[in-house]
């Protein structure tokens, strides 16, 4: 594969990296070593691919059942109430609802982060208030410091990926606990658990079974990444029947293809083989932090994801390293210069197997090092404007005092509906920051299995109802979301005759202020009447839900994914 076209492959496309198809149909027709997509590398079987193969015709040919009937699958694998379950075309459709839906003006986020949590409430206009992780305590979130910033923000919406991406920092299921009791006046509190199920600092580590009993909690969950089948697009989340209601509300009736419906179908029969991927990928995240953390000037930091976040030795560029291992080494890892807390000095490496770590290893020694062992690559040459997409990212978010705006895409690249450059300012979080003393990998302490807690009994869903929209969020946050003193300023609607084609006008705000304790967010329930102490209608009519686990502890990981800790 010629420089030329790695780097028309990286320009061209809008997101971090080109796809797999997009690098395959530039060389002989197969991909590089995969360390960008963070995908299960033992899950499928091969023999469930092969079985998968010999049944293609019939899979493809046909419609798929409908979403309920694919969600009532999942549900009883899981052991969770369908009531409480929404299942997506990938977690990306279910945030894009979330937004649409249950984003009232503000969203907070720790950065860096995933891209859509970021990305997408800006896009419709919400105002995103970024919490960045400091360097220098290794991207560790202290919930206590995100609570406060949120208080001062008075942000309506909460924001946590646990396990982090793309640092894979870990929040204890107590601490989230805690974070919700003190936030349960937010409109929506939302648990990113996509790469949860390769964690093994807990042995009970998900909130699935405190969503289902608040009255603002969203928790969202991957399928893709931990089957190791991100093609299929296929993601669920867990909340309260009113919550999840909602979002099964907007969704189609087939919003589900037939290999998600096949591969859900046939999961019972394989828990054995999928808890021995998970307890496989989690032996190999040591093996292969072992092995980057032996290369010099190379921080590797503690991860419970199915990743490792490294910081590239002094001198070294992202975006060169990125190229010179695709196109001399055939392997693809993901560079990290586009997520906003991050810079092109950070990448992001998938666990894979031993074989596969020791050529990323050797490739990574001869480009950061050469024939010099120790000698990093130089960056790029002033005037070179492809290095990274920070820059670009910086200079929306420090445009716009971290609001949203329409046309997103075009103001990150830096041009106006004429394709001219439209300069931006560049804020003073872009500048170069001293560099930090390495953080040193620690490997948690394995901990005795706890007790699987029983579910109350739940009430049938709520009726579902329309939230108002919202118009453009008032500019009060500035690059990373610190607060900013502006004047007071009464809202202004653009008239009627004025107002963009296809863009919505405004609706009035509703009333400010917290919500009071006890009472439901955004037409919920409370958790007394989850827990049947009332009813919406004030009578005693609540059904009782299945118990949670997995059907067979000894052959199906838990409703968490996870079974022993390895």
């Amino acid at each position: 594969m010629a420089d030329s076209n790695v780097t028309s492959l990286f320009r061209s496309t809008a997101a971090h990296s080109p796809s797999m198809a997009a690098l395959a149909r530039e060389s002989d027709g197969t991909g590089p070593v995969d360390f960008c997509i963070p995908c299960n590398p033992y899950f499928p079987t091969p023999a469930m691919f092969d079985e998968m193969a010999a049944r293609l015709r019939e899979i493809i040919t046909y419609y798929p059942s409908s979403a309920d009937t694919i969600t009532a699958e999942l549900c009883n694998l899981l052991q969770l109430p369908p009531q409480c379950v929404a299942m997506g075309n990938g977690s990306t459709e279910l945030i894009t609802w979330i937004d649409h839906l249950m984003v009232r003006e503000s969203l907070a986020i720790p950065v860096p982060t995933f891209g859509r949590w970021t990305d997408q409430p800006m896009e419709t206009g919400k105002r995103v208030d970024m919490f960045p992780l400091q360097e220098s305590n290794g991207f560790a979130l202290d919930l206590t410091q995100y609570a406060e910033f949120i208080r001062k923000r008075n942000t309506k919406v909460a924001v946590i990926c646990n396990p982090n991406n793309p640092d894979g920092g870990f929040i204890h299921k107590q601490a989230l606990v805690q974070f919700m009791d003190s936030m349960a006046d937010l409109d929506l509190i939302v648990i990113d658990e996509s790469f949860l199920e390769f964690a093994d600092a807990e042995v009970e580590p998900s909130v699935v079974q405190e969503a289902m009993i608040r009255p603002n909690v969203v928790v969202l969950r991957s399928l893709g990444k931990n089957f190791g089948l991100h093609g299929i697009r296929f993601g669920y989340l867990v909340a309260n029947p009113a919550l999840a209601g909602r979002i099964r509300s907007m969704l189609p009736k087939w919003n589900l293809n037939a290999f998600a419906e096949h591969v859900v179908f046939i999961l019972k029969e394989h828990g054995a083989e999928y808890a021995q991927s998970l307890q496989q990928v989690r032996r190999d995240r040591l093996d292969m932090a072992s092995h980057l953390s032996a290369l010099p000037g190379l921080t590797v930091y503690p991860s419970q994801g199915n990743f490792l976040f490294v910081r590239l030795p002094v001198g070294a560029e992202g975006t060169v390293v990125r190229d010179r291992m695709l196109t001399e080494h055939r392997i693809l890892v993901r560079e990290c210069g586009n997520k906003i807390g991050s810079s092109s000095r950070f990448l992001r490496l998938v666990v894979r197997p031993q074989t596969d770590v020791r050529r990323l290893v050797s490739g990574m020694e001869q480009v950061l090092y050469g024939t010099r062992r120790g000698a990093a690559v130089p960056e790029l040459s002033t005037g070179t404007n492809y290095s990274s997409g920070t820059a670009a990212v910086d200079r929306l978010v420090g445009a716009t005092n971290g609001a949203g705006m329409q046309n997103l895409a075009a103001q990150a690249l830096g041009t106006g509906t004429s394709g001219a450059p439209t300069p931006m300012p560049v804020p003073a979080a872009a500048q170069i920051q001293p560099q930090p003393q390495p953080v040193p990998m620690q490997v948690p302490p394995p901990q005795q299995p706890q007790p699987q807690p029983q579910f109350q009994p739940m009430v049938a869903a709520a009726q579902v109802q329309q939230m108002p929209m919202t118009g453009m969020a008032d500019h009060q946050s500035n690059g990373v979301g610190m607060p900013m003193q502006l004047p007071q300023q009464a809202p202004q609607q653009m008239p009627p005759q004025q107002q963009p084609y296809g863009v919505p006008a405004p609706a009035p705000m509703p009333p400010q202020g917290p919500t009071p304790t006890g009472v439901p967010a955004r037409n919920g329930l409370t958790a007394a009447q989850v827990r049947g102490a009332t009813s919406p209608n004030g009578m005693q009519n609540l059904a009782p839900a299945p118990a949670t686990g997995w059907p067979n502890a000894q052959s199906w990981p838990n409703a968490a994914g996870m079974g022993q800790t390895g």
